[in-house]
């Protein structure tokens, strides 16, 4: 059975100082104490591991063997003790991060350049996928924490916290123009060509599923991986583009694109920072989402 760890401490002091005082000091341990630990090692092992001379402390042929496997591992422990510091005072550490590219883009982003001001030691991975994807990602535990698109059914022991709302709109480009300037019937998407996001996404389901509710059926002429290539689409006029507002903001206010109203607007929804509140989080990732609860609540960044 292997010696109290104490004893090695000891005994790696002794030697390195090559003095039983200044062994002492270092560990602030009184001389008697360190020496008695010294000699409960050498009983416990069976042999002599220092000897004394007029120089000090020196080891013997088998206090050298055993010094050079207890140099490593001591070394070691200062090593991850002072990379443990370095973690608790955030100047190393890596935080998980789940998130498509639209909570990247219009949400999450900004918080990231921020957070790595100031910590530029922490190191930050992104996974890019769908909402579903994300939260697959958070229950096997393989990410720090989520931003995904809402709406999502509550789950014990996933905490969901509101962080931006976001609202879902139609597009059309100037060959649909007969069609700005006034109120639909959601109906009318059945008569027109529409363009929509891939149907694993929470973008997607979230449109068809308000619109089925409303006796609307839709069958997209194009099914598309992002929201960008949605408003390529769409300037091409290829159809009606169904994205969040943010994704065409630019091409509505230049006239690019212009918006399809409807009697019955599709309703708001939330960007939602999603965690397992059963795990413990890293030192990094909780600080990351406590400075962006701070910031939200003092409304540093729209």
């Amino acid at each position: 059975m292997m010696a109290n760890l104490e004893y090695y401490k000891v005994f790696y002091h002794v030697v390195k100082c090559g003095s039983v005082t200044q062994a002492a000091g270092a560990l602030s341990l009184s001389q008697p104490a360190v020496s008695q630990s010294l000699k409960q090692l050498e009983t416990a092992l069976g042999v002599v591991l220092v000897k004394r001379t007029s120089h000090g402390i020196t080891p013997t042929a088998e206090g050298r063997e055993l010094f050079s496997y207890v140099e490593k591992g001591y070394e070691q422990f200062e090593a991850g003790e002072k990379r443990i510091l370095q973690m608790c005072n955030l100047e190393r550490g890596e935080i998980t991060i789940g998130a498509s590219d639209m909570t990247l883009r219009f949400f999450l982003l900004p918080y990231l350049e921020r957070f790595h001001e100031k910590n530029p030691g922490i190191k930050v991975s992104v996974t890019n996928g769908p909402t579903p994807a994300t939260m697959d990602l958070l229950r096997e535990g393989k990410i720090d924490f989520g931003v995904v698109s809402g709406p999502i059914l509550p789950e014990d022991g996933i905490g969901m916290l509101p962080v931006k709302e976001i609202e879902d709109i139609f597009v059309i480009g100037k060959n649909f123009s007969q069609y700005a300037g006034k109120t639909h019937p959601l109906k009318l998407l059945e008569q027109l060509p529409l363009i929509t996001m891939e149907k694993p996404t929470s973008t997607r389901k979230y449109v068809q599923s308000f619109l089925e509710e409303r006796g609307v059926r839709i069958n997209p002429e194009f099914e598309l991986a992002t929201s960008d290539m949605i408003v390529q689409f769409a300037l091409r006029n290829l159809g009606v583009g169904s994205v969040v507002r943010d994704f065409a903001a630019q091409e509505l206010a230049s006239g690019e694109l212009m918006e399809l109203k409807f009697e019955e607007p599709v309703p708001v929804r939330d960007f939602l920072v999603v965690t397992d509140e059963r795990s413990r989080k890293s030192l990094a990732a909780a600080a990351l989402l406590e400075m962006m609860k701070d910031t939200l609540k003092r409304g540093e960044i729209k």
